[in-house]
């Protein structure tokens, strides 16, 4: 390909490659790959098509029954592949469309002119009850701003409702629904585009198309072909949208620099780990000729596997080479073996640390006025969590969110509790995590330099106090130096919540939220969210975190909540629910999750009996090596993974923690879900 000339190709078409016959695809990629080389050619055909709005638009010939369709920019070599379909329908659709850019903020649009008339006309003659227009009040400029394409000002100023809006969504561009939404929620148009870092006080040229394909947000939906082999890599594997379109916020911060800590909130499927994994990407290009590393670590095994699948289809070898991933707890296992550290860590506290607590307690005083959850809560929620190793400083402690005042002498009498515990743990050779992390910290002070240029730490909101101080611990103060993502409604695992500022962790000024569910229905998501009523969801910083801003771009039926089912009753349904998943599509993938271990292998059992192949996810498993197609697991094991279609069966009363466990659940769904309580 000579420099002069641009290939770009459309999202549509990555995607509608999937859906063409085996024998087609082949030859689109023969020729794409031909178009690649040389998009002036004479061996490439290109036909107008007469009845077309968009006189840059040519139709070239795949084979003998289908047409690729192209945008030949006027002025420039720009050539984009916009759709590809039989011969009749890739007409019709080139009739429908016109490309152009966004004058206000330089994006590439691509608009169905004929749906925009079916709106207007729609709306010409409003019932007086209809309430007025939504946008009335912002200006062409403003909707530009916010990423609607000119040629759609007339029918996004008929929308009256959400309803409106979410009609709309499929012919705008990701990021014009996004801020028109935010504008219901009562953003203003300036406070969406800070947010985005999106530019509008520049002079576009509307004709320069090479210009107009480099910016972000036309890149959430065009790919601009960049090598030899660029092309045939992103083509053979259509399927993985994410490892190319990304939304222009997402590309702005996977990319930007940041002179500190960072953080990224985002409600489940929100890209969160997608935005994560981009940016440990840019971080380790920059490492390379170096012998720094960056740590990308998360909580579980089972993540922390999918993750290192994921980052190696995006990155290179030399990029690869520059990143460590490894979730915390085997991290800090590694650390301090290497250390010598004479502690075995307990991470299996029933099996190792409860029987030592339960005999400590023996001798518990209940004239103390505590019950002794309260106790062991004292001990995580305080002690642990603080890092406290002596009574002076447990005096002194601050305890904000415990409820009840203890006075010294309480606070004595708790002490000789926790000492003669941790005594009987050093004993038998074991400390708790918490304090096998805040001993990590201190053996790391000693140390010249940390050992990590960068972190990226993934599902933030299971980490709590002691292993976020340790994360500043191993990463070196600086610019881009720590990344967190997370979601405090998927908090499963912390014991103790966790403020950033109280660890050490300054990112005042550097916290954004993503908004846009890729993954969910917004029938799934707004079930989900239901489980959640009343609990008081965080922002990993001692704020709050809000859902109104939330919303999906996919919609489906509404999941089933079934309450009080027998045993045999939910084995029939769970049976139902597979056939009528699998009905329309026999590659639908289905996740089978349970509060407990043994529900989970019953339900597997009873699957299995039906006559399907089951696998059975366990710590330390990647997901993507299971030869199967239905999946059953805890609802622990689930987090980070998706499934076309989900099925929760729950035996346990539906306190906070179990709420928040089927939200996790619920959230893995793309399309059908249905839950037993």
């Amino acid at each position: 390909m000579t420099e002069d000339i641009k290939i770009i190709v459309s999202n549509d078409v990555i995607k509608g490659m999937t859906r063409l016959p085996n024998s087609v695809q082949t030859k689109a990629l023969e020729f794409m790959l031909k178009f690649q080389t040389d998009p002036r050619s004479p061996g490439i055909n290109y036909e107008r098509i007469n009845a077309a709005r968009d006189k840059n638009l040519r139709s070239v010939r795949i084979d003998q029954a289908y047409r690729g369709i192209i945008f030949q920019a006027p002025r420039d070599n720009v050539f984009i592949w916009l759709h590809v379909d039989k011969h009749d329908d890739a007409y019709a659709w080139a009739e429908k469309h016109k490309m152009s850019i966004n004058p206000v903020n330089g994006a590439l649009t691509l608009t169905n002119l004929t749906f925009v008339e079916e709106t207007v006309k729609r709306s010409v003659a409003p019932a007086p009850t209809q309430p007025n227009p939504l946008f009335e009040d912002l200006s062409d400029r403003d909707l530009m701003a916010l990423g609607v394409p000119e040629e759609m000002l007339p029918a996004v100023r008929t929308l009256r409702s959400e309803g409106d809006l979410d009609a709309l969504q499929p012919e705008l561009p990701v990021e014009a629904y996004e801020g028109l939404f935010l504008v219901l929620a009562g953003d203003t148009v300036s406070s969406i585009l800070a947010s985005r870092e999106t530019r509008v006080d520049r002079d576009i040229d509307t004709e320069d198309y090479a210009a107009a394909a480099e910016r972000d947000e036309s890149r959430s939906r065009f790919y601009v072909v960049e090598g030899e082999n660029d092309l045939q890599e992103i083509l053979s594997a259509p399927l993985e949208q994410w490892r190319v379109f990304l939304h222009p916020t997402q590309r702005r911060l996977a990319t930007r620099n940041f002179n500190g800590p960072s953080r990224i909130l985002g409600g489940a499927g929100t890209g969160k780990t997608v935005l994560a994994m981009h940016r440990a990407k840019h971080l380790a290009g920059t490492l390379v000729g170096t012998e720094k590393k960056l740590l990308f670590t998360t909580f579980t095994t089972n993540l922390a596997l999918d993750i290192e699948d994921g980052l190696k289809s995006i990155c290179t070898d030399e990029q690869l080479r520059h990143i460590e991933i490894i979730n915390l707890d085997a991290l800090v296992y590694r650390l301090l073996k290497a250390k010598r550290y004479e502690h075995e860590i307990a991470f299996d506290f029933e099996a190792k640390c409860q029987p030592l607590w339960e005999a400590v307690m023996v001798d518990f005083d209940p004239s103390l006025g505590v019950s002794s959850n309260y106790v062991r809560e004292e001990f995580e929620q305080v002690v642990l969590a603080q890092g406290l190793t002596t009574r002076d400083a447990y005096r002194e402690a601050p305890r904000k969110g415990r409820g009840s005042i203890l006075s010294r002498q309480k606070r004595d009498a708790l002490w000789e509790i926790f000492e003669n515990y941790r005594l009987q743990l050093s004993t038998k050779g074991l400390k708790e995590p918490d304090d096998a992390y805040r001993d990590a910290c201190t053996l790391l002070s000693d140390e010249e330099s940390a050992p990590y240029a960068h972190a990226v730490i993934d599902e933030t909101q299971d980490f709590g106090p002691q292993a976020l101080r340790l994360i500043r611990a191993l990463v070196q103060p600086g610019a881009n130096d720590l990344l967190f993502v997370g979601d405090g409604h998927q908090r499963i695992y912390a014991k103790n919540r966790a403020t950033m500022s109280s660890c050490g962790i300054d990112i005042r000024g550097r916290a954004r939220k993503l908004y846009l569910n890729y993954r969910t229905t917004e029938e799934i998501r707004l079930e989900a969210i239901s489980l959640l009523e009343g609990v008081e969801v965080d922002d990993l910083d001692g704020g709050c975190d809000e859902i109104v801003r939330y919303k999906s771009l996919l919609h489906g039926p509404k999941p089933d909540r079934i309450q009080g089912a027998s045993m045999e009753s939910i084995h029939e349904g769970v049976e139902e629910f597979i056939r009528e998943a699998l009905k329309d599509n026999q590659d639908t993938k289905i996740g089978v999750m349970a509060n407990t271990t043994r529900l989970r292998d019953q339900l597997a059992t009873h699957i299995r009996e039906a006559g399907y192949k089951v696998a059975t996810v366990n710590h330390r498993e990647r997901l993507s090596r299971k030869d199967a197609q239905i999946f059953a697991m805890t609802l622990h094991r689930a987090k980070g993974l998706e499934f076309d279609a989900v099925v929760i069966a729950v035996n346990k009363e539906m306190n906070q923690d179990m709420r928040k466990l089927v939200y996790v659940g619920m959230t893995r769904a793309k399309r059908m879900a249905r839950l037993y309580l």
